[in-house]
């Protein structure tokens, strides 16, 4: 009997990312629902992630946080899927995974939270400035069905993300180019899969209240 995958996750958080992954790789998988102060800060659960954060996946012993890691571990978990460039062809696959969950969302949060690199001080920060990053992202995407050579891979569902939620929430400027790019993503069967389950898991929202 193969390993149990265990699923950590909120619908509201990035554990969507690793939904979207669990789901391109075809592998059952239980799904563990955590609440944010309560449960994910729970004794149980920060003996699985010491930061009480979402996600986390177990797969049999195995326990891997923070999504792009996840998404690496499970194209190589599953390699039957074929959500990983063959070593010798992942140059582009490495470097975009890792551009993402590095200086990238580095820059969006020092954006979304007010911070400014001086210009003098732009040499320290290891993205340099945003507009830097969304040029070198924009650049990554533009005349290209997916991130890594010609098909796509596991660095598609964590850029594609990141891609999808900052246009979708204005940290990302909509760029032609990124409009284009995860146009054909979201027609992906797993990935709609994934978004009809964390839809289903979102919190009920209270009726509006009957005018006066």
């Amino acid at each position: 009997m193969s390993a149990e995958l265990v699923l950590y996750t909120n619908p509201m958080s990035r554990g969507r990312i690793a939904r979207w992954m669990i789901e391109e790789v075809g592998a059952p998988y239980r799904t563990e629902t955590l609440d944010y102060g309560t449960t994910m800060k729970g004794a149980d659960y920060l003996a699985i992630n010491p930061m009480g954060k979402v996600p986390a996946i177990r797969h049999g012993d195995t326990v891997v946080t923070e999504c792009a890691a996840i998404c690496a571990y499970l194209a190589d978990a599953f390699p039957e899927a074929g959500l990983a460039p063959a070593p010798t062809e992942r140059g582009d696959y490495y470097r975009w995974l890792f551009f993402a969950a590095g200086p990238l969302e580095a820059a969006i949060m020092d954006r979304t939270l007010g911070v400014e690199v001086p210009d003098d001080k732009k040499m320290m920060a290891g993205y340099g400035c945003y507009d830097d990053a969304v040029n070198a992202l924009e650049q990554a995407v533009t005349g290209r069905q997916f991130i890594a050579r010609d098909r796509f891979s596991a660095a598609d569902v964590y850029v594609g993300s990141h891609i999808m939620w900052g246009t979708q929430f204005g940290t990302l400027p909509k760029k032609p180019a990124f409009e284009t790019y995860i146009a054909g993503l979201s027609t992906r069967p797993a990935f709609i899969r994934a978004s009809a389950l964390d839809d289903a898991a979102m919190p009920a929202q209270p009726a509006p209240a009957e005018p006066a």
